[in-house]
């Protein structure tokens, strides 16, 4: 009954992690879960009294596809605000999420057998939807000795006859990565040496902790051209339930996307644009104070994390993840609830020990693109980051 297509596509272990957590919590166990891929602050007061605002006006019908044209503005004046880019309302579309805004760009772009390279580890997002329109991802590893940085030379290596794509994503979910001034010149380089095109991902963009963030379009006209800018008002202004994303590119593509985003899901909510345009060019204290609070945050739990046995774990310079290196784990043993021994291999393993032992959720590495690795979110208090780190410690201690 169901199409082929489902046969390859894996669901999000993010979101399996989050429910299996919330299942827990219903039970009545206390589970700490660092699986949230959103902030744990509020949406500020100002755009939530937009949104009433936008309701009590009668705000509340159908609007353009694309998204209103205040807010495709208000799109356009953060891009040449943040990023020194300037684009038109045309060549700007709105989308319900920047998830919805990567598939319309998947069915608009990839034919079957089109090659998408992906730096890996990766986003989960990426590989699945390019193989839900029958194109190949073909994952592209980054080293962590370099902090996750891009392998341009990798990437070269990597492009045959059918590459089109490049996907980037800076700051990177889920290393924290942020992608360095010297290898975003080299992929440029090589997009334009070899007729690709680059999508940039920069929902993390508000939560760069080391410097300013760096787009790849920013480089100069031709790669610009050839380059579409994705990002979100989920992570920056804590408005993950609205489902805003927004990409800027070049019009025909752009145009494209709305059309198929039109037989899709038609526009976004129209309560949630406004409160969207409030977000995009109003007051922005609210986003350095959050940044401030995470890049806090990362230092105490990358702290508390190299402290654990087996367990490493490099700076991330964006986002609100680490990656945790738990390979020195695999060949310990634990016994279960059941009295069974069982080996750990994986991070899978490694994940529901965490969960039985520890009642601590974290989200494994293989998803993302590496079977060494596990990922948590420190979008969660100080009190929770101390004591999951504390239940992991003394979980890990009663490994043979």
């Amino acid at each position: 009954m169901l199409a082929d297509r489902l046969k390859t596509l894996a669901p999000s272990s993010t979101l399996a992690v989050q429910a299996k957590a919330r299942e827990l919590r219903r039970r009545g166990v206390d589970v700490i879960s660092f699986g949230a891929g959103e902030p744990d602050f509020d949406t500020p007061e100002r755009i939530k009294q937009a949104a009433i605002q936008a309701m009590r006006r009668g705000q509340t019908k159908y609007t353009e596809v694309g998204g209103v044209p205040e807010l495709r503005a208000a799109v356009c004046a953060k891009f040449k605000r943040d990023n020194g880019l300037a684009y038109e309302p045309a060549d700007v579309l709105v989308s319900c999420g920047a998830k919805h805004t990567l598939f319309n760009l998947a069915v608009a772009m990839l034919n079957p057998g089109d090659e998408v390279l992906v730096p890996s580890p990766f986003w989960v997002s990426y590989p699945e939807q390019t193989r839900l329109v029958g194109a190949v991802p073909v994952a592209v590893p980054t080293s962590e000795t370099t902090g996750f940085d891009l392998d341009p030379e990798r990437l070269r290596a990597a492009v045959t006859p059918r590459t089109k794509v490049i996907v980037l994503n800076s700051p990177n979910n889920p290393t924290g990565a942020v992608f360095s001034p010297a290898s975003l010149a080299a992929v440029a380089k090589l997009a334009l040496e070899r007729d690709l095109f680059v999508v940039s991902d920069e929902c993390y963009e508000a939560l760069t902790f080391e410097g300013r963030h760096a787009s790849i379009a920013a480089l100069g006209p031709e790669i610009k051209a050839r380059t579409l800018v994705v990002n979100t008002c989920s992570k920056a202004y804590a408005m993950t339930g609205w489902r805003i994303g927004f990409a800027a590119g070049p019009r025909e593509l752009i145009a494209a996307m709305t059309d198929i985003q039109s037989q899709v899901t038609s526009n976004p909510s129209s309560i949630a644009q406004w409160a969207a345009v409030e977000a995009l060019i109003g007051p922005q204290d609210e986003v350095a104070k959050m940044a401030g609070e995470f890049d806090r945050r990362r230092r105490l739990i990358v702290q508390g994390l190299n402290a654990l046995p087996g367990v490493s774990c490099v700076m991330p310079r964006g986002a609100f993840y680490v990656f945790a290196n738990v390979s020195r784990l695999f060949g310990r043993t634990w016994k279960t609830a059941g009295g069974t021994t069982t080996t750990l291999k994986s991070s899978l393993d490694v994940t529901a020990f965490l969960l039985e032992e520890a009642r601590v959720a974290v989200v494994p590495g293989l998803d993302f693109g590496s079977d060494d690795h596990v990922r948590l979110s420190y979008a969660t208090s100080d009190a929770l980051i101390t004591d999951g780190l504390a239940r992991m410690a003394a979980a890990l201690g009663r490994l043979a």
